[in-house]
C-alpha cells in the first residue's frame, strides 16, 4: 500500500530520481532557448524599433514575455535547487523528506508573483493578487506559453525582415537605372507617361520599404491551423506576402521594355521616316502612271468607261510631316503610335494606287491579249498549211485592223478575233485527220517491213531479186 500525503500519494525514491533528472534535462533546455531567444535577431530588431500597426500591437503584448520568463527561470531554477538540496541530505530520504519532495516536484509548492502569471495576477473576483502557487509543471507550461508568443512574432518579424528590404533596396536600384536609360532617350516625368509611372513607381517602393521596416507583420501570411507538417514545433508557420512587391516588379519589367521600345524606335525612326516617305513616292508615281494610262487609254479605245484617277494622300503627307516634327523634338511616346499608323496608311496607299493603275489599264491589257491570241491562232493556220486560204485571210486582215487601229472597238476587234478563230476550225479537223492518216499508213508500212525481214518477203523470193 502506498503511502499518502496531503496532496495524494507520496512518491518513491526512485520516482523521486527519475524526476529530478528530467526536470534538470529540461532545465538545461529552457536555459538553451531563452538565450537563443535572447539573441534572436527578430526580438533584437524588434526591441527599440518604431513600430507601428499589427507590429506594434502584438509586439506591445509579447515582449513584457522576455522579462518574465527569465523571472520565472529563476523560479524555476530555485525550485528545482531546492529539491535537490532536499534529496541530498541523505541517500535514502525519510518519509518527510520524500513528502517534502513530493510537495516540491509535483505539487503547489512553488510561488510566483504576480507580474510572473500569465494573467497579470487577476482573480476571478476582480481583485489583485500579489502572488500564486504553481506546480513546476505549470510554470514551464506558462513558460512555454510566453516563449511561443515572442518566437512567433519575432520569427515572423525577422523573415519579413529578411525577405522583403533587401530585395526593395535591388528594386530601387534597377528602377534608378531604368530612371537613367529613360532619360537618355528624353523620357521625363510631366512630358511622358512612362516618366511619370517610374516617378510613382519610385513612391510606392519607398513607402513599400518603410511600411514593411515599421510593420513586419502586415506583410505576413500566418499558416492556417492544422496544416502544419512539422508537427507544430515550427515557429515560423506562415509565409511571406510579396504581392506589392512582385507587383512593382512586373510593372518596371513592363516599363523598362517600353523603354527600349522607345530606344528602338529613337534608333530606327529615321530608316521608318524614309519608308514612309518612299512608299508615298512610289504610290504618287503609281498613281501619275495610272493618269497617263487613263490618257491613252481614252485616246485608243473606243466605248470604254475609264474609271477617274484619284489624288495623292496629301492627308498622308501632312502626318508624315507632323511625325518629323515629332522625330526632331524628341516626343517618342507620340511618333510611335504615329508611325505604326503611318506604315499601314501608306501600304494601304500604294495597293489604292496599284488598284487604280490596273483598273485604268485593264483595256490595253485585254487589247493586247487579244493582239497574242490573233497571232497565235494565225500561227497555227501556218503549221497546218492553211495559212493562204482567202476566207482565212479575209477574217484575219479584218481582225487585225480593228486591232491595230485607234481608237480601238474591243468588243468588235474580239468578235472578230473569235470568227477567225471559228473559222480555223474546220481546217484544223481536216488537217488533224490527214495527219491521223497518213500516221495510220505510216505505221502500217512499218509494220510491212518488220514482217518481212522476220519471215522474208511475201512472194517467196529472195531480198535483192
Amino acid at each position: 500500500m502506498a503511502l499518502t500525503g496531503p496532496g495524494g500519494s507520496v512518491m518513491t525514491r526512485e520516482e523521486v530520481d527519475r524526476a529530478l533528472a528530467r526536470l534538470g534535462a529540461e532545465h538545461e533546455a529552457v536555459q538553451t532557448s531563452l538565450l537563443a531567444l535572447q539573441d534572436h535577431p527578430g526580438c533584437r530588431l524588434l526591441d527599440g524599433a518604431e513600430l507601428t500597426g499589427r507590429t506594434q500591437e502584438r509586439w506591445s503584448a509579447a515582449e513584457p514575455g522576455l522579462g518574465r520568463l527569465w523571472s520565472m527561470f529563476d523560479t524555476y531554477t530555485e525550485a528545482l535547487a531546492a529539491a535537490r538540496a532536499v534529496r541530498s541530505r541523505r541517500n535514502r530520504p525519510n518519509q518527510a523528506e520524500l513528502q517534502e519532495l513530493t510537495e516540491l516536484l509535483r505539487g503547489s509548492g512553488v510561488t510566483v508573483s504576480a507580474g510572473r502569471a500569465s494573467n497579470g495576477g487577476l482573480s476571478l473576483t476582480g481583485g489583485a493578487r500579489l502572488s500564486e502557487q504553481v506546480s513546476l509543471t505549470e510554470l514551464v507550461e506558462r513558460m512555454n506559453d510566453w516563449y511561443g508568443r515572442i518566437i512567433e512574432v519575432a520569427s515572423a518579424a525577422d523573415a519579413v525582415w529578411s525577405a522583403l528590404p533587401a530585395r526593395i533596396d535591388l528594386l530601387l536600384t534597377e528602377l534608378g537605372r531604368v530612371q537613367a536609360l529613360a532619360r537618355s532617350v528624353g523620357v521625363h516625368p510631366g512630358e511622358h507617361p512612362t516618366g511619370d509611372a517610374l516617378e510613382e513607381m519610385g513612391q510606392e517602393l519607398a513607402s513599400l520599404r518603410a511600411e514593411v521596416v515599421a510593420d513586419p507583420l502586415a506583410f505576413w501570411t500566418p499558416r492556417p491551423s492544422g496544416s502544419d507538417t512539422n508537427g507544430g514545433r515550427d515557429p515560423i508557420a506562415g509565409s511571406v506576402d510579396t504581392g506589392r512587391y512582385d507587383r512593382s516588379a512586373r510593372a518596371l519589367d513592363d516599363l523598362r521594355q517600353e523603354l527600349q521600345d522607345v530606344l528602338r524606335l529613337r534608333d530606327d525612326a529615321d530608316e521608318r521616316l524614309e519608308g514612309v516617305s518612299d512608299l508615298l513616292a512610289r504610290a504618287d508615281a503609281t498613281l501619275a502612271e495610272a493618269r497617263r494610262a487613263r490618257g491613252e487609254v481614252l485616246a485608243k479605245i473606243a466605248a470604254t468607261e475609264v474609271p477617274a484617277v484619284p489624288g495623292p494622300a496629301s492627308a498622308l503627307r501632312e502626318r508624315l510631316a507632323q511625325a518629323d516634327q515629332w522625330r526632331r523634338h524628341g516626343q517618342w511616346h507620340r511618333l510611335g503610335p504615329l508611325l505604326d499608323t503611318l506604315e499601314g496608311a501608306a501600304q494601304r496607299e500604294l495597293l489604292r494606287a496599284r488598284e487604280s493603275l490596273t483598273s485604268v489599264t485593264a483595256p490595253l491589257a485585254l487589247r493586247a491579249e487579244l493582239r497574242g491570241r490573233l497571232d497565235a491562232y494565225k500561227a497555227m493556220g501556218a503549221r497546218l498549211g492553211v495559212a493562204e486560204d482567202p476566207e482565212l485571210i479575209e477574217h484575219y486582215d479584218q481582225a487585225r485592223r480593228m486591232l491595230w487601229s485607234a481608237p480601238c472597238d474591243l468588243r468588235a476587234a474580239e468578235h472578230a478575233v473569235r470568227r477567225y478563230q471559228q473559222a480555223l476550225r474546220p481546217t484544223q479537223a481536216q488537217a488533224q485527220q490527214t495527219q491521223a492518216q497518213a500516221q495510220q499508213a505510216q505505221q502500217a508500212q512499218q509494220a510491212q517491213g518488220e514482217q518481212e525481214r522476220q519471215h522474208g518477203p511475201a512472194d517467196g523470193r529472195p531480198y535483192g531479186v
